[in-house]
């Protein structure tokens, strides 16, 4: 069952088309990737589906309603979160304090309580770092910190916007990890954006490859990985 349709969505920066029709969908207990090279529109899309970008044309549907005209805090509110590009934590919070924020559209103190250990069990240094200052961790605890964050509001789809980047390869294999660990055993819904593409072809069931606002592929991961024009252009063959 889909969880998650895009419907032929149009987004413009001022005169700039970025996203030209995108059309995709992300079925319950699914993980999907989008893949493409700088500037084909990835996290445009996932800001998109948030109502951060708001679509000009086109619809965003979650499990049979339509979000598009939603603000952005009413999404979040109906289940669709997204751990940012960039980590975008609160530097001057704690580690605890940004986890809170993380559950900010919800008031049930039993729950939340529960999802902070349940958060600090997944991610050990973060228990170690709670009361120390987001700013002052490194990269890979931040990212940690933003997936943390964002699974504090009880995701029923998670966006991922390149949880890799600028980390070192250690590091990166403990995220994908982590996406593994969230789908398999947690069953959560995850829709990710990934510049690593062989990484995220890897732990993804099924993807789209985004190029100029377009989507130019699609299929079955293992099939995407095996395709000679994406081994080119994407996962440096």
């Amino acid at each position: 069952m889909s969880l998650l349709v895009v419907n032929d969505i149009h987004t413009y920066y001022g005169k700039i088309h970025a996203l030209k029709g995108i059309s995709l969908e992300v079925n319950e207990g699914e993980v999907v990737t989008l893949i493409g090279g700088n500037g084909a529109g990835k996290s445009t899309t996932l800001n998109t589906i948030c109502s951060i970008t708001p679509a000009a044309e086109g619809q965003v549907i979650l499990n049979g309603q339509d979000i598009t005209a939603m603000p952005p805090h009413e999404i979040v509110k109906a289940g669709v979160v997204q751990s940012p590009e960039g980590r975008k934590v609160f530097t001057r919070l704690t580690v605890r304090e940004n986890l809170e924020m993380g559950a900010f559209v919800r008031n049930d103190s039993r729950g939340i309580q529960d999802d902070l250990e349940d958060v600090f069990e997944r991610f050990p240094r973060l228990k170690e770092r709670e009361h120390q200052l987001a700013g002052t961790m490194s990269g890979g605890e931040q990212q940690m910190l933003a997936i943390g964050r964002a699974l504090m509001a009880r995701p029923r789809i998670l966006l991922l916007d390149e949880p890799s980047m600028g980390l070192a390869p250690l590091l990166v294999k403990q995220i994908f990890d982590v996406v593994r660990y969230l789908n398999e055993t947690n069953g959560t819904t995850i829709l990710l954006v990934e510049q690593n593409a062989l990484m995220a072809l890897e732990v993804a069931h099924r993807g789209y490859v985004l190029q100029s606002g377009r989507i130019s592929h699609e299929g079955a991961a293992a099939a995407l990985k095996n395709d000679t024009a994406i081994i080119e252009a994407y996962l440096g063959g």
